[in-house]
């Protein structure tokens, strides 16, 4: 699904992107803008939740500079979805992983720093 990452441009089943997106078993959300810029808060998570994941990964940078907002967190895992985050090279790998045993899961990834 993910055929190539490095700073500042993925791509997604052939498509290039260079702005932050949300990548799903169906496809890809562009425009992936968070209310704070390096912070994920509850008002950030519309998109991600209107996919109803079972799991989300999130990508927060090549230097792990975006934050997940504690509350964020809670707010997701108050719906039963499972929370992970990691750097963006890292996030990718755990979100094939999950994709390769059949979890309806979501990637919601920061291309840059």
């Amino acid at each position: 699904m993910i055929e190539e990452y490095e700073f500042g441009r993925i791509v997604v089943k052939g498509r290039h992107y260079t702005s932050d997106i949300i990548v799903h078993p169906d496809g890809v959300e562009e425009g992936w803008w968070r209310e704070k810029g390096h912070r994920v808060s509850v008002k950030d998570l519309d998109k991600i939740l209107q996919l109803n994941p079972e799991v989300v990964v999130f990508g927060r940078g090549a230097n792990s500079r975006v934050m997940i907002e504690r509350e964020a967190r809670r707010y997701l895992e108050s719906k039963g979805i499972e929370v992970y985050e990691d750097d963006s090279y890292s996030a990718i790998k755990i979100f094939e992983s999950f994709i390769r045993s059949g979890r309806k899961a979501v990637l919601a990834i920061h291309l840059t720093c």
